[in-house]
C-alpha cells in the first residue's frame, strides 16, 4: 500500500504547496486589501512592518500557488514566519508554548515553508517547466 502512496509523493507536495499558498496569500490580501476583512489591518500603513509582511504574503503566497521560485521563496517565508513568530508571539514566560501566545499559525507556517524549501515545488509547477528549458 505504501508503495502505491509513494507515487502520489510529487502531487501531495503540489497539494501542499498549492494550499498553503493560497492561505498565506490571503492574509496578505486581508492586510493590504482589506478582503477578507479583519479589523486588526484596519488604516495599515503599506511602508511599516506589517505593510511589508502583507506584501511577502501576497506575493509569496501567489509565487508558491504556481510552484514558481518555490525554494527561494518557501527560505524568506520560513524566515519572515520565524521573525513574526518572536516579535509578536513569543512573550517571557511563553516562548516555548505556542499554544499561550498564539502562535501556533506562524510556527506551522515556518515549518512548513521550511519543508517546502528542502523538498522542492512538487508537481504541477512552473520551476519544472523552466528547469526543463534550462536543461
Amino acid at each position: 500500500m505504501f508503495a502505491t502512496l509513494s507515487r502520489y509523493r510529487p502531487q501531495a507536495l503540489a497539494l501542499l504547496r498549492i494550499v498553503v499558498g493560497y492561505t498565506f496569500l490571503l492574509h496578505g490580501t486581508a492586510k493590504l486589501f482589506g478582503t477578507p476583512h479583519v479589523a486588526m489591518f484596519d488604516g495599515l500603513q503599506l511602508f511599516s512592518l506589517m505593510g511589508l509582511a502583507g506584501v511577502l504574503e501576497l506575493v509569496g503566497g501567489a509565487l508558491l500557488i504556481l510552484g514558481l521560485f518555490t525554494r527561494p521563496v518557501a527560505f524568506v517565508l520560513s524566515g519572515q514566519m520565524a521573525v513574526a513568530y518572536f516579535m509578536a508571539h513569543a512573550k517571557a514566560g511563553t516562548t516555548l508554548l505556542p499554544l499561550l501566545n498564539g502562535g501556533e499559525p506562524a510556527v506551522l507556517y515556518c515549518f512548513v515553508f521550511l519543508y517546502l524549501f528542502f523538498a522542492g515545488a512538487g508537481a504541477w509547477a512552473l520551476d519544472n517547466r523552466l528547469g526543463a528549458r534550462a536543461a
